[in-house]
């Protein structure tokens, strides 16, 4: 991990970037916290050429995209022409659709058509499908998760994996196991940490919870991850601050290791 390599997922600032306006002045500020590449997820319709042009204004590489599973379905040839627009290898899954998460066969079906997708993807444009988890996907089916049908069903030369840290431990797993699970399978990670607020588990900054960033932070470098990007799924605070204090953890943690 180096300065360069953390990224802010704009899903984080959802209410800000509706509009085209609203989109550049987001990417401006992201850009004068300190970040130097985000991931566009959650953004209002506008047209992509737009989307660049605010990247490139304020320096900002785009790293990695949540997209839908129906315009992978449905609509890849356009969606693989607005990755290489954007110069932005890493095309991601935010979900697992709803009607492959109430059985161990529906992971499978689902593993089995992401990984065709998947190919196409890399032998025909030279992009990478990654999958983004949630806590769901922990559930147990005839004592395999749904996580362990996607590592073992899915295609590994091609079926890319986003892990979501948080995700994994509120789903009960060990987030450095699974980034030691996934290696060689995962160069984008998704950075958020977790506390306890009036007794419930609830999204925090990193450094303001209590997951072992330390361990996570070697396990990514041990394996290989490319992109390190924040998300904070709700803040208890302006998003704009949020971002910024798990940016300064971050690179507090790459001063100490200098």
């Amino acid at each position: 991990m180096n300065r360069s390599t953390i990224a802010a997922q704009m899903y984080t600032l959802r209410e800000y970037t509706q509009t085209p306006e609203a989109l550049r002045e987001s990417l401006r500020k992201v850009s004068s916290i300190g970040y130097q590449a985000v991931q566009i997820s959650g953004i209002g319709p506008m047209d992509p050429r737009l989307v660049k042009e605010y990247a490139d204004e304020f320096n900002l590489k785009i790293c990695a995209t949540h997209v839908p599973w129906d315009r992978m379905v449905n609509d890849l040839d356009a969606l693989a022409a607005q990755h290489k627009l954007w110069d932005c290898k890493y095309i991601g899954l935010g979900s697992l659709p709803a009607e492959y998460q109430t059985s161990q066969e529906g992971y499978r079906t689902f593993a089995k058509l992401a990984s065709g997708i998947a190919r196409t993807l890399k032998e025909e444009y030279g992009l990478q499908f990654v999958y983004h988890n949630h806590d769901f996907e922990f559930e147990r089916f005839d004592g395999l998760t749904g996580m362990d049908v996607l590592l073992q069903d899915s295609d590994p030369e091609v079926f890319g994996f986003e892990l979501d840290l948080y995700w994994v431990q509120a789903g009960g797993g060990d987030p450095v196991e699974w980034i030691h699970k996934v290696e060689g399978r995962m160069q984008a990670v998704h950075f958020k940490d977790m506390t306890i607020l009036n007794r419930k588990a609830v999204f925090a900054e990193i450094g303001e919870g209590n997951m072992n960033y330390g361990a996570i932070i070697d396990a990514c470098r041990r394996t290989g991850v490319e992109w390190h990007i924040v998300e904070q799924d709700v803040c208890q605070r302006d998003p704009f601050e949020s971002l910024e204090i798990s940016l300064r953890h971050l690179h507090s943690r790459l001063e100490v290791q200098a």
